[in-house]
C-alpha cells in the first residue's frame, strides 16, 4: 500500500534564520499546542501561559521592528509562523494575529517616544493585546461608532461599549477606536488603553460554536481616563489607522484559515490511510481521492494568495485588494476543506472524539472575523468598478 500519510509543508523561505524559526515554531506547536488543543477546546480554557512562552520564545512582535523588541521578520515569513500555529490550534493562531492587530497602531503610527515607552512590553514583555473596534450597533459599519472621548486637560474620558473583542476581559491593553468628533470616519481616534485601568471591564464571554477556548467579549468603558500622550497619531485619524490596520489583519485571518484548513486535509488523510473498506484503505477509492486532491489544491491556492499579498505589503506597495481577497479565499476554503474531511470520516468526522468537527465549527467564524466575506467583496468590487453610486 501506498504511503498516505501527511507530510509537513514544504515552504519556500526567503532566509536560513526563517527556516530555523519556522523549525522552532513547529517544534513548540508539537510539543506545546497541539497536544493539549482537544482537551482545552472542550473545556473552555484559554492557555496564557502559552501566550506567555510564545513572548519568550520572540514569537508576539515578529513582523515588528527589532529596535523595539520585534522580530524584524517579513510579513512573507510572520504569516507563516501564523499558518503553523493556527494549524496546532486556531486559539493560539488567531490570539497571535489579533496581538498583532492590538500593537500595530502604535508600531506603525505612534510618536518614537511612545514606541519607546510601550513596545517592548508589548512585543516581548509577556503582555496580550486586544483591537477594539466593533460595538454592538457597528460591526460592518465601523464608521457609526459611538464610544466617546472627551477631552479633559490633558487627559481624554472615554465611554462606550465595544463588542465581539478577542481577548476581551482579559488582555494587558487594548487598541480602542473612539469618537473625539464629528459623525462619520473623520471624528474618530486611536488610543492605547491600558486592560487595568478604572473603569474598564470585559462582560462575559460569549458562548460561541467554536473556538471556545478564546473569549471573545464586550468590553465596556465607563469614564476611563486616559493620558493624552496614550493618543495614537492625529485626532481624527483613527479610522484610517483602523483600516490599515485590518488590511494587515484580514492576512492573518487568511494565514490562520489556511492552517485550519491544512489541519483538516491532515487529519483526513491519516484517516484515509487507516480505515479499511472492501478489503483495502478508503485512499484507494477514486471518488475519494478527487475530494483530497481538490482539498489540497484549494489550500495550495489560498496559501499563494495570502503569500503574494504578503510580499506586496513587505516591498511597501498598495496591497489592500489583495488581502481582501486573501481573506475571501482562504476562509471559504476552510470552510469547505473542513466540511469535506468531516464527510470523509463519515460518522467518526461528526463525533468528538476527532477533531474534524471541531475544526469545522473553528473554520465558520474566520469567514465573519476582520470584516466578513460579503464585506470582502465590497472591498473587492471597489477596486476594480470604484465606488458604489449613491
Amino acid at each position: 500500500m501506498p504511503d498516505h500519510a501527511p507530510q509537513p509543508v514544504d515552504r519556500q523561505l526567503p532566509t536560513d534564520e526563517a527556516r530555523d524559526l519556522l523549525s522552532l515554531v513547529r517544534d513548540i506547536a508539537q510539543r506545546e499546542i497541539a497536544p493539549r488543543a482537544a482537551e482545552e477546546e472542550d473545556a473552555g480554557h484559554f492557555p496564557r501561559e502559552l501566550f506567555t512562552l510564545l513572548s519568550e520564545s520572540g514569537l508576539l512582535g515578529l513582523p515588528y521592528d527589532s529596535e523595539y523588541g520585534g522580530g524584524d521578520q517579513p510579513y512573507e515569513v510572520y504569516l507563516q509562523v501564523l499558518e503553523e500555529l493556527a494549524a496546532a490550534r486556531l486559539t493560539v493562531g488567531l490570539g497571535v494575529s489579533v496581538h498583532t492587530l492590538a500593537s500595530y497602531a502604535l508600531a506603525a503610527y505612534g510618536t518614537k517616544e511612545q514606541r519607546a515607552e510601550h513596545l517592548p512590553a508589548m512585543l516581548g514583555g509577556g503582555l496580550l493585546g486586544g483591537y477594539c473596534l466593533s460595538e454592538p450597533a457597528s460591526g460592518s459599519d465601523a464608521a457609526s461608532l459611538r464610544t466617546k472621548a472627551v477631552r479633559d486637560g490633558d487627559d481624554w474620558v472615554i465611554t462606550g461599549t465595544k463588542a465581539w473583542i478577542t481577548h476581551g476581559g482579559i488582555a494587558d491593553f487594548y487598541t480602542v477606536m473612539a469618537r473625539t468628533g464629528e459623525d462619520g470616519p473623520r471624528g474618530i481616534s486611536a488610543f492605547l488603553v491600558p486592560g487595568d485601568d478604572e473603569g474598564l471591564s470585559g462582560a462575559a464571554p460569549e458562548k460561541k460554536m467554536g473556538m471556545n477556548g478564546s473569549p471573545t467579549a464586550q468590553v465596556h468603558l465607563d469614564g476611563v481616563r486616559v493620558g493624552d500622550d496614550r493618543r495614537i497619531g492625529e485626532e481624527g485619524q483613527g479610522f484610517a489607522i483602523a483600516l490599515s490596520a485590518l488590511d494587515g489583519g484580514r492576512l492573518g485571518i487568511a494565514a490562520c484559515a489556511v492552517g485550519l484548513a491544512q489541519a483538516a486535509l491532515d487529519e483526513a488523510l491519516r484517516y484515509a490511510a487507516e480505515r479499511r473498506q472492501f478489503g483495502r484503505p478508503i485512499a484507494d477509492f477514486q471518488g475519494l481521492r478527487f475530494m483530497l486532491a481538490d482539498m489540497a489544491t484549494q489550500i495550495e491556492a489560498g496559501r499563494a494568495l495570502y503569500l503574494a499579498a504578503a510580499r506586496l505589503r513587505d516591498a511597501g506597495r498598495p496591497f489592500a485588494k489583495q488581502a481582501a481577497m486573501a481573506k475571501l479565499h482562504c476562509t471559504d476554503t476552510a470552510m469547505r476543506v473542513t466540511t469535506d474531511a468531516v464527510q470523509i470520516l463519515g460518522g467518526y468526522g461528526y463525533t468528538a472524539d476527532f477533531p474534524a468537527e471541531r475544526y469545522l465549527r473553528e473554520a465558520k467564524v474566520l469567514q465573519i472575523v476582520e470584516g466578513t466575506n460579503q464585506i470582502q467583496r465590497m472591498v473587492i468590487a471597489r477596486h476594480l468598478a470604484g465606488p458604489e453610486t449613491r
